[in-house]
């Protein structure tokens, strides 16, 4: 299945917060959103959702308009949403059954949740007596227990420690393995670029950068090398300003072109102690600076 957003304007009174927005993602894949606060990820999370309605523009799965009845939308919020004086499995139960869910089915759903996320002995609880690591990861079971073809997830990492991110990560693993659209958005760019095949970025309401993650680093000029060498002052001393130190002991050496490529790298191995040399790839907090940041340019 193909999830697309085509050509979304929205606007709130005067301001115009969408601006012919258009993006697809795809089942058994994951895409990330991205941009900073107030760029318009969430209204355009909300136009897919049908919460809000777009004032033109289309949501289409395989080029048709979506039909909200069939395709079943899992959605887990930056913000916390559940009730924090109610028992954990009576509002789960109550949310999964206002998604289509019968009461036998959501509690049967329900529990194989929270054993697999290890919640099963605060089936009973409050979720006011739980941390905020376990808040978080019962309202992922609110997001996932109806089976949705698509998952939302917003800062999905946000209060996990590094083993319930382990967990969350496999859950996200196992999603994508099942031919779900998982959707990202968040700003913590490690995980959009463990996870997501393509992205989004929007500045000013306007996707300003959008495609395969792997084709745009790519795309980018490849007239930079990064060395790894015993010897990095030699190096500094010879290419001068053209060299500079990167965190953790590595150079970055800027080439006059990328036809430089191989006579630069054959001179390396040939004159210094080289350990690895390899061309530059921005990561991806480098392109979101470039596209979302202050200054940042459009495609």
């Amino acid at each position: 299945m193909i999830l697309e957003l085509r050509d979304i304007n929205k606007s709130f009174g005067d301001k115009q917060v969408l601006c012919g927005v258009s993006f697809a993602a795809e089942s058994g894949k994951a895409f990330g959103l991205l941009g900073r606060n107030g760029a318009g990820k969430t209204t355009s999370i909300r136009i897919l959702m049908d919460v809000v309605p777009a004032d033109s523009g289309e949501v289409l799965t395989d080029g048709k308009p979506i039909d909200y009845k069939r395709i079943g939308i899992g959605y887990l919020p930056e913000e916390r949403g559940l009730y924090p004086k109610k028992t954990i499995i009576d509002q789960l139960v109550y949310l999964a059954q206002l998604k289509g869910m019968d009461r036998k089915s959501a509690t049967r759903s329900i529990d194989q949740w929270l054993e697999r996320l290890g919640m099963t002995e605060y089936r009973n609880k409050r979720l006011d007596t739980l941390s905020k690591g376990n808040q978080q990861k019962i309202q992922l079971i609110t997001a996932l227990a109806h089976d949705p073809d698509i998952v939302i997830l917003d800062e999905p990492f946000s209060g996990l420690d590094p083993v319930n991110a382990m967990l969350l990560k496999d859950v996200v693993r196992e999603q994508i393995a099942r031919g779900k659209i998982v959707l990202f958005s968040s700003h913590q760019m490690s995980y959009i670029e463990e996870f997501c095949d393509s992205i989004a970025i929007l500045n000013g309401g306007k996707v300003v950068l959008s495609g395969d993650l792997h084709d745009i680093k790519r795309n980018y000029p490849r007239d930079r090398l990064v060395i790894r060498s015993d010897s990095p002052e030699a190096i500094e001393r010879d290419f001068g300003a053209d060299c500079t130190r990167l965190s953790g002991g590595s150079l970055l050496l800027r080439l006059p072109s990328p036809e430089h490529k191989k006579t630069v790298m054959a001179q390396l191995a040939s004159n210094y102690d080289i350990d690895e040399v390899k061309i530059y790839e921005p990561s991806l907090n480098d392109i979101f600076i470039e596209y979302a940041g202050d200054g940042a340019k459009e495609e």
